[in-house]
């Protein structure tokens, strides 16, 4: 009796040691770093890296090394905060144009552990220090974008139409359109609902004038909406990964809000310029009678212009643009139907759907580029002093044929992955804002506020880990120093757990810690005072400890489960905090119900197990 098979305890110790070996990485100290990344995410080659070591090396930076990352990141550790900082004014003064910098702090693993790839959880913003930043974007705006584009698209469809009409105004989230008689209403009543089946048409007169009104379906407008949110996310993520932020966290809260959490940035004016930053993208022919060569040589024809595509190739396209991002309304990934290719599909507004028709029916077979714009505020340490200056990037970012005529509505192929047709999408998407922006909130938490709330934290689960210690240890004599372990056990593998799904722990987080080292206790003094009642009835040891763990198993369980389900529904419905607090809780009820159910009775049966015993010290 009171014995587990080899297997289950085998089992047992692997998960324990897995569980060490994975809060293994949390107990390094970390290198003051900086994550360099290539402008707009471009991978850094071993070009970049020895501009990188020139760099440092010109300035007399002492650096301990410098690691490649995934996604074609460097990071360069430094041995102090100083050098870090050094460092920096060195890599900004020589390498602003081409690579972005921030500051950070890396693990200081030793080679095993870099090779089996584990690295130590993440500190949310609380602990960490950094920028949060609360956005919240005119939807109101963003609706009335579109009745803009309604506006403009239904004058060009009555002009081809050659419906006569007196005006086309848009008026208190409405497009109204007005005519001298009945007839010609009906009639162009009939053509609008009939190309833009998205609007609500009704029709009004007064005596004197007769109008069609179209207004957005409830449907569509939401659709509006989320568009605009989505895209503004996109565009802001794309923005934030120029600052080269390690784990930044962009993302949506509520219908009209994002949420821009930025650790280890110390920097919110530079933020706030990235975050103005404007960009766009223009279409424009490709120059196919002159010499590109010429050209790069200094002899540019006076109606073309030279770029560069991001392999730094050149490519002369002519100065006439066709149309601008401004002018798309909708960009998505798939593939051509007819030759299965990655493509990206695009639809343009009245205006540059009219443009673009023209144009492309004119250039068949002729090749086009899409070049992206952007224009941003780089800011340089000279002299240990921020100085401004606005930069303009212009470089191509597709080229490929035109097939036949095309208007509103075209794709782009010749691109070479599913992947970069989806970069693309989002290029095209995330080229300008879809709605104007408004920070209404900003909060800066100083690295030594974060460095307090992490002693504190810890000190919290230290000081409760103590007293649980001492109590279970005084009360159940040899079953409490049991209990002990595997309540030590327990925070080893909440730890392990976290930094496996490499989450990011935050001070409510460390609450959830606290709550569970006692949630965990619950179920050990559970069990033992099931095993003390079975003493008092006159079973035997071992028949007390078989059911004292047999009998409190429903009762653990049901606890524990109610307790899940509320970590469950605050995740579900809680925001930010909230969101840490139940992710630690549901990880801690989780390794508390395997260790307090099956590590401690594992304990006991090797203690106690498989021989006569004639008194318990419980």
């Amino acid at each position: 009796m009171n014995r587990y098979p080899i297997w289950k305890n085998l089992l047992i110790l692997g998960v324990i040691l897995t569980g060490v070996l994975f809060a293994l990485p949390n107990l390094f100290s970390q290198n003051p770093s900086i994550e360099i990344t290539a402008a707009r995410g471009v991978e850094t080659a071993d070009a970049g890296l020895g501009e990188l070591k020139a760099a440092l090396e010109n300035a007399g930076v002492a650096y301990r090394a410098i690691d490649r990352l995934e996604g074609g990141k460097l990071l360069v550790r430094f041995a102090t905060s100083e050098a870090q900082l050094q460092g920096q004014e060195a890599i900004q003064g020589a390498l602003a144009d081409r690579y972005n910098s921030a500051l950070t702090l890396a693990p200081d693993l030793p080679g095993f552990l870099r090779a089996l790839g584990i690295q130590p959880m993440f500190l949310g913003l609380d602990l960490r220090g950094g920028i949060h930043v609360l956005i919240d974007v005119d939807m109101d705006a963003a609706v009335d974008q579109a009745l803009e584009r309604y506006t403009g698209d239904i004058r060009i469809l009555l002009r081809k139409e050659k419906v006569r009409y007196l005006t086309v105004t848009k008026n208190q989230g409405r497009v109204a359109v007005k005519f001298r008689d009945a007839r010609t209403r009906d009639r162009a009543q009939e053509r609008i609902g009939a190309e833009f089946r998205e609007l609500l048409l009704t029709t009004r007169d007064d005596g004197s004038a007769f109008f069609v009104q179209g207004s957005l379906r409830p449907a569509d407008e939401q659709a509006v909406k989320r568009f605009a949110l989505q895209q503004n996310i996109t565009t802001l993520r794309n923005r934030v990964n120029a600052l080269g932020v390690a784990e930044p966290i962009i993302q949506q809260q509520g219908e009209r809000r994002i949420l821009v959490q930025l650790p280890g940035a110390r920097d919110p004016g530079r933020l706030k310029e990235l975050l103005g930053a404007t960009a766009t993208l223009e279409y424009r022919l490709v120059d196919t009678t002159h010499s590109v060569q010429d050209a790069v040589d200094g002899r540019v024809p006076v109606t073309s212009k030279l770029y560069q595509d991001r392999d730094g190739r050149p490519v002369l396209l002519l100065r006439r643009v066709i149309v601008t991002g401004d002018q798309i309304t909708d960009a998505s990934a798939g593939f051509d139907q007819r030759s299965g290719q990655p493509a990206v599909f695009v639809s343009l507004d009245g205006q540059g759907a009219r443009r673009m028709r023209n144009l492309t029916t004119e250039n068949v077979g002729r090749p086009m580029a899409v070049v992206f714009i952007e224009n941003r505020t780089l800011t340089r340490l000279v002299d240990g002093k921020p100085v401004k200056r606005k930069v303009r990037t212009e470089e191509v970012i597709s080229v490929a044929n035109i097939l036949e005529p095309f208007g509103r509505r075209f794709q782009t192929t010749g691109l070479d992955s599913s992947d970069e047709a989806h970069n693309l999408a989002l290029l095209l998407r995330a080229g300008a804002l879809a709605a104007p922006i408004e920070i209404v909130e900003e909060r800066t938490i100083g690295p030594s506020l974060g460095q307090d709330n992490i002693d504190q934290g810890f000190r919290s689960v230290v000081i409760g880990f103590i007293l649980v210690v001492l109590f279970m240890a005084a009360y159940y004599r040899i079953f409490g120093l049991v209990a002990d372990l595997v309540l030590f056990v327990n925070l080893v593998l909440i730890v392990a757990v976290l930094s496996l799904l490499q989450a990011t722990l935050t001070l409510p987080g460390i609450a959830g810690i606290v709550l569970t080292v006692g949630m965990a206790v619950d179920a050990n003094v559970l069990i033992f005072e099931r095993i003390r009642e079975e003493l008092r009835n006159g079973n035997s040891p071992q028949a007390s400890i078989h059911a004292g763990y047999g009998k409190a198993l429903s009762t653990i369980v049901d606890a524990n489960i109610t307790t899940l389900i509320a970590a469950v529904v605050l995740f579900s419905f809680g925001t930010g905090p909230i969101k840490g607090f139940a992710v630690t809780l549901f990880i801690g009820i989780l390794t508390s119900l395997f260790t307090a159910i099956l590590g401690s009775r594992a304990l006991i049966n090797l203690i106690y197990g498989g021989r006569r015993v004639s008194k318990l010290a419980i």
